[in-house]
């Protein structure tokens, strides 16, 4: 008996494996299709796609399907922010059901890479407990943005810290708030349709540092009103 190599499925047209996915979902009467799904009603198997497109993600993307929850290619930071953003529109720590409810990833998928839901939560704790390097800059270094707020441009002043503000920080910032507007008190707990954001009290064009002391959180509205001013009586 001759063996041979098995091609999977290189001669199979991009448009084909599209449409088996497609024929997936509408098979099972969803808007997503997960990798498990596919494998178990697909005609191929579900890396022959992943090989083809690059990720499941972009699969689905090309047979205009929703992404679905399932866990290849999400990151430990992917996860992590995904708990900042519940623990934000809750206002507080979320428990394992509200975690299943308000997640955009299955909870099975906490459970299987964190070891459990209470793992999953420690190691997020244990990732916002740790600073990064411009977290631990001396006071010296924060109070040097507000010090040259009034003279200093950007093109003239050299920051010591990167503009975007990490996951890390922000959630300690929003936490420190207790995920409220600064200025109006909003909060995505008491309203839904509330976004916070986290902002540079002295703006970084006017030599404002991505530091604790100078983030303070606002909502949507009132970091448009406040644009790239500095308010004096803001935190």
């Amino acid at each position: 008996m001759e063996f041979k190599l098995n091609s999977f499925h290189r001669n199979i047209s991009d448009s084909e494996l599209i449409k088996d996915l497609q024929q997936v979902a509408i098979l099972l009467h969803r808007d997503t299709v997960t990798i498990d799904d596919y494998n178990q009603h697909g005609i191929y198997h579900a890396t022959t796609l992943t090989r083809r497109f690059g990720s499941w993600f972009i699969c689905l993307e090309k047979a205009n399907l929703q992404k679905s929850r399932s866990r290849i290619g999400i990151s430990n930071e992917d996860l992590f922010e995904d708990i900042e953003n519940v623990w934000m529109k809750l206002g507080k720590q979320p428990s394992y059901s509200q975690m299943r409810d308000n997640s955009k990833f299955s909870i099975g998928t906490f459970e299987k890479r964190f070891g459990g839901w209470r793992s999953a939560l420690s190691e997020f704790i244990d990732y916002i407990n740790c600073p990064t390097n411009f977290e631990t800059i001396d006071q010296h270094n924060k109070n040097e943005g507000k010090e040259l707020a009034s003279k200093v441009t950007q093109d003239s002043y050299q920051h010591k810290t990167p503009r975007n503000v990490n996951l890390r920080t922000r959630f300690i910032v929003l936490s420190r708030d207790r995920f409220c507007c600064c200025l109006c008190g909003a909060s995505p707990s008491k309203d839904p349709s509330i976004q916070l954001q986290v902002d540079h009290v002295v703006p970084w064009s006017l030599g404002g540092e991505t530091i604790i002391d100078n983030l303070q959180t606002l909502c949507q509205k009132c970091n448009i009103g406040k644009s790239n001013t500095l308010w004096k009586d803001t935190v």
